[in-house]
């Protein structure tokens, strides 16, 4: 089951951005934040696809999902702009960002290579 987050969660779970300037991601496990909305059809497509993902890297990646409808200043503050946008967050490096419907293959390499690598910079 993904996880969605408000304001507050997403203060809490992945970044403090109101008292904090410099990227500091809060959670112990790397995660995919998928920025949506309900009327977004792409969106619909990719969702599935993050359900399954959930499972099969459970207990190794968090997945979230962001409402942008109901989390506008969220949105913002990561400047969406089209939907769905798709945040990265490795453990210890800076988040990336991934625009449109990813298929699942990709989201497989990205997770592999990027949020699972792991280079530890302690």
């Amino acid at each position: 089951m993904l996880e969605h987050l408000t304001k507050e969660t997403f203060l809490q779970k992945v970044f403090d951005y109101e008292n904090k300037e410099e990227w500091e991601y809060q959670g112990e496990l790397p995660a995919i934040i998928d920025f949506y909305a309900d009327w977004c059809a792409p969106c619909r497509i990719v969702s599935p696809i993050l359900e399954e993902l959930a499972e099969e890297y459970k207990d190794k990646i968090v997945i979230y999902k962001v409402d942008t409808e109901a989390e506008q200043e969220l949105a913002a503050v990561f400047g969406i702009r089209s939907i769905p946008s798709i945040l990265f967050i490795p453990k210890n490096d800076k988040p990336q960002m991934a625009v449109g419907a990813l298929p699942k293959e990709t989201f497989k390499e990205i997770i592999e290579d990027i949020l699972l690598k792991n280079p530890s910079i302690n």
